[in-house]
């Protein structure tokens, strides 16, 4: 069936597996009347056309699939379904007479919305109790879920797969079950949601009494997932489609696309009217120019094929055209109507069999060309079977004829036809057709039609072209964020670099002097693992001094100047009580009467917005403009959501919002880019100023995990690295090479963080008595007179920088020192002593060993950058540290060891 109904003044169109009477007025709709109060009492305006068609079904409890453009509107549902939970009789065989709904939606952030409509809703039902699941990797989280006395619970896929795990009763009551965005599910979760549709058809078939069972699924697209779903999961549903290209998909119109040079068009028309007219079909060559029609029509004319034509301007009206096309066709004559895109409304055709895109469509073209032929769509889901007669009556004559009502059948391997005549889309692809390309090759891809190489060599150009006019904009969140980013062609912001605007700014080279360890302070927390804030130096911070003299500045009231005229970009002053921050104006908009208007201003320090009054800016001396910007972005690496979700949840980004912000933080930067920093590990981190040290309290990534809604991302910084490498000018390769290494030497994750710590006042010196304390992360607290008494040996010559790393048999010290010459390495039972001159220095590594090695089977190699020394243990096995005492010199070599960082803390020299 389909049907057209006047909303306003355009026609929609429906596409249905069987007759519905839409229900389009709120007073009338099949809902309860405290619904449709609570409905009326927030402005609903009515049953839009889509809702109009499935919300009767829905509520009457049969199986619905809906497909509209507004199909991610859980109101297509929600009322309906809210309404049948108030009916007591459905569910008698309940042990509370309560039927349970569950509503399985794309993401956590759909679920929260669809969770916010039900408690809005509720008010207008009786004891209606919903609930919202969401459930990190945590077993015992999902265990301690209770979902008694909840008639409708709202989650995930992958969070009711968790919860199944230890609640395997809740599919027993499950009475309706929602798959929201239906094709988003397939897209992302398929095997998950075919779990859970298979344990429901099994709940449901081991169910006791005559519960009602529904399932109703709504989307804005078919998937080639949903055949299936039908077919196996749903009984005797109403099919509700008002999309009409989606509707083509379900109507088996077969999509043909003929590459063909523009020159060449015509003749390659010739060769399908050709084909066509053998079978008497009715045929539309639709294009959108006038003149396009008469060449069409003339072309057509001389090679002697019968034609009409219709354009807007012609005498001809569209009435008398028609009767003419059908005689033509009903003589036995292939009819063939030249006509342009601005006629097909008026005529109104739905029962041509071919239509020839002439011209390339555009998306909202092409389903008004797609609707001439709806008469011919498939009336309903086919299914291919092989059966011999004897059990092909069987199931006519016996008690499966309901479930296969309405539902058309091809038999493989007999001469039964189809009833309809086959309808076709031919689109003819030219060099120009460039501008619609990528979304009709959308459309094709999810209608599963054969795509030849040309559209797709096409539509990569356009789709280069779009990211060539996204180059002003910003370099996309996800990318940086998570090194992806799932929808390019959807998302808004650019995919490249642009270094006019990436490296505008830089992070100048003093304030990351030791990129294996930078002091980061973050003030505004945009999400878990993405903030704004400074890197502190570790002497004398430059923003200190600033901030003091700035508030000792604006605390006289004669410099608390006010700005008369405010400008885009300048700097000012604020003040916000007895702080003073450097601000900049980063819109204006028009001033009123008064002079007074509010302009949306950005911390520069401190990276977040915000808006004021014009008249609290204050002018802002050059001298404390001097000093650049100090705000900074910082991104946590090697983590993200779970269950390939795109944004975190709330819970985690309040979680890490809490615990970081305004606090200290050491961190390693793994890349730069302009005023972005990458790092890895961020641990937050305690000064114990009297011991001279800082305590790890906690490391970001791991609070993240602990959450249970975090999981490894593995590729994250790569592909950052891949995008910088794919610069247009390699300007900054070299200021950007010290921060592209992947080596994770230096602060490293600890699992167990009460039992780290980071002491301060790197050194660097060589030929001090006593050697500073170390800048590296070291994982037992060790008092500074330790460390004193393992450097004492320094007074002698300088310590080189030795990275170590093991196995079950050996251990392996890497001395870094260029061209070592008189080189001497004693190894004794648990001692190694090492010495070599390179470059006018001495230097010399005397090391006290946490355990025992085979002093004669050990050696030592010189090479040219280094010098490796081999210990071979005497007893095998993994030892938990290197050194008996605390040396600053010595760090893992995380490049070479074999088990996960997040495993187990490992103890630094």
């Amino acid at each position: 069936f389909q049907n057209f109904q006047n909303v306003g003044e355009e026609k929609s169109f429906v596409f249905l597996s069987k007759k519905i009477e839409p229900s389009s007025v709120l007073e009338t709709a099949p809902l309860s009347g405290g619904l449709k109060k609570e409905l009326a009492w927030n402005k609903f305006s009515g049953p839009t056309f889509t809702k109009s068609y499935c919300w009767p079904p829905v509520a009457w409890g049969y199986d619905v699939m809906v497909i509209s453009h507004q199909g991610n509107d859980p109101l297509l549902y929600i009322p309906p379904v809210l309404t049948l939970l108030q009916l007591e009789s459905g569910y008698r065989a309940l042990p509370d007479m309560s039927g349970v709904s569950l509503i399985l939606c794309p993401g956590w952030k759909k679920a929260q919305l669809v969770f916010d409509l039900l408690k809005t809703y509720r008010k207008g039902c009786r004891h209606l109790r919903p609930m919202l699941i969401i459930l990190g990797q945590n077993k015992e989280a999902a265990s301690q879920v209770e979902i008694r006395g909840c008639e409708v619970v709202v989650t995930t896929p992958y969070n009711l797969l968790r919860l199944l795990e230890h609640n395997t009763g809740l599919l027993c009551r499950l009475c309706h079950l929602v798959l929201d965005e239906i094709e988003v599910l397939f897209s992302d979760a398929t095997e998950q949601v075919f779990t859970i549709l298979d344990c429901y058809k099994k709940a449901t078939a081991q169910a006791q009494g005559n519960l009602p069972h529904q399932i109703i699924a709504v989307g804005t697209q078919w998937n080639k997932h949903i055949t299936p779903l039908i077919r196996e999961f749903m009984n005797d549903p109403y099919i509700v489609i008002t999309v009409i290209e989606e509707a083509a998909i379900l109507g088996g119109v077969q999509q043909v696309v003929q590459p063909c040079m523009n020159s060449n068009r015509t003749a390659e028309l010739l060769k399908i009217l050709d084909f066509s007219q053998r079978s008497l079909q009715k045929v539309l060559v639709c294009t959108d120019s006038a003149t396009e029609v008469e060449m069409v029509h003339k072309a057509l004319k001389s090679n002697s094929v019968v034609s009409l034509k219709k354009r807007k301007e012609s005498k001809c009206n569209a009435r008398c055209v028609l009767e003419r096309w059908r005689k033509m066709h009903s003589s036995g004559t292939p009819a063939v109507l030249v006509l342009t895109d601005d006629c097909l409304q008026p005529l109104g055709i739905t029962d041509a069999t071919c239509v020839i895109h002439f011209s390339f469509p555009s998306p909202g073209v092409f389903g008004q060309r797609l609707r001439c032929m709806s008469d011919n769509f498939c009336t309903g889901i086919k299914v291919w079977v092989n059966l011999d007669w004897v059990m092909l009556h069987w199931i006519i004559a016996g008690g499966y004829t309901n479930v296969f009502q309405n539902i058309s059948y091809c038999f493989q391997g007999s001469a039964v036809d189809q009833e309809h005549t086959k309808a076709m889309s031919v689109i003819l692809l030219t060099e120009n057709s460039a501008c619609q390309a990528a979304g009709i090759l959308r459309y094709l891809k999810h209608a599963e039609t054969e795509i030849p190489e040309e559209l797709h060599d096409l539509t990569a150009r356009v789709l280069e072209s779009e990211e060539e006019e996204k180059f002003s904009r910003p370099l996309c969140a996800s990318l940086k964020t998570f090194g992806i980013c799932r929808n390019r062609t959807e998302c808004p912001d650019r995919h490249q670099i642009n270094l006019s605007i990436d490296m505008a700014q830089n992070i100048a080279d003093e304030m990351i002097e030791t990129p294996e360890r930078v002091t980061i302070l973050p003030l505004l927390i945009v999400h878990a693992t993405n903030y704004f804030g400074r890197i502190v130096r570790k002497q004398k911070d430059q923003y200190t001094v600033l901030a003091k003299e700035m508030n000792d500045y604006f605390k006289v009231p004669e410099h608390r100047i006010s700005v008369n005229t405010v400008e885009k970009s300048v700097f000012y002053g604020l003040r916000e009580g007895a702080i003073c921050h450097r601000v900049q104006v980063v819109e204006t908009p028009a001033k009123d009467e008064e002079n007074v208007c509010k302009v949306t201003i950005k911390y520069i320090d401190e990276g977040r917005t915000n808006q004021v009054n014009s008249d609290q800016l204050l002018h802002l001396p050059a001298k404390f403009q001097s000093l650049p910007p100090q705000a900074v972005e910082i991104i946590v690496c090697r983590v993200k959501p779970i269950d390939n979700e795109v944004e975190w949840n709330p819970k985690v980004t309040d979680h890490i919002n809490h615990k970081i912000k305004g606090k200290v933080h050491h961190a390693k930067v793994v890349h730069t880019l302009g005023k972005t920093v990458w790092v890895d590990p961020m641990v937050g981190v305690t000064n114990l100023p009297t011991m001279k040290m800082w305590i790890n309290e906690y490391n970001i990534r791991s609070e993240i995990l602990s959450t249970g809604l975090g999981t490894d991302n593995p590729g994250h910084v790569g592909e950052i690295q891949k995008l910088c490498r794919q610069m247009p000018v390699l300007d900054h390769a070299e200021n950007l090479e010290h921060f592209t290494k992947e080596d994770t030497a230096g602060l490293e994750e600890a699992s167990n963080p009460q039992d780290t710590s980071i002491q301060e006042n790197s050194a660097e010196s060589c030929n001090s008595s006593v050697t500073p304390p170390s800048s590296k992360t070291s994982y037992d607290v060790v008092h500074t007179e330790e460390a004193e008494d393992s450097t004492v040996h320094q007074q002698k010559g300088c310590h080189p920088q030795i990275k170590w790393f093991q196995d079950n048999v050996t251990v392996t010290l890497k001395v870094q020192i260029l061209r070592a010459a008189d080189s001497k390495c004693e190894f004794f039972k648990e001692k190694v002593a090492f010495s070599a001159y390179s470059e006018g220095k001495v230097y010399v590594a005397d090391l006290e060993l946490y355990e025992s090695i085979i002093a004669e089977k050990s050696t030592c190699v010189i090479k040219d950058t280094e010098a490796v020394i081999l210990l071979v243990k005497q007893k095998k096995g993994a030892w938990s540290k290197l050194l008996k005492n605390k040396n600053v010199h010595v760090s893992l070599d995380f490049e070479h060891w074999e088990e996960s960082e997040d495993e187990r803390p490992f103890t630094v020299g």
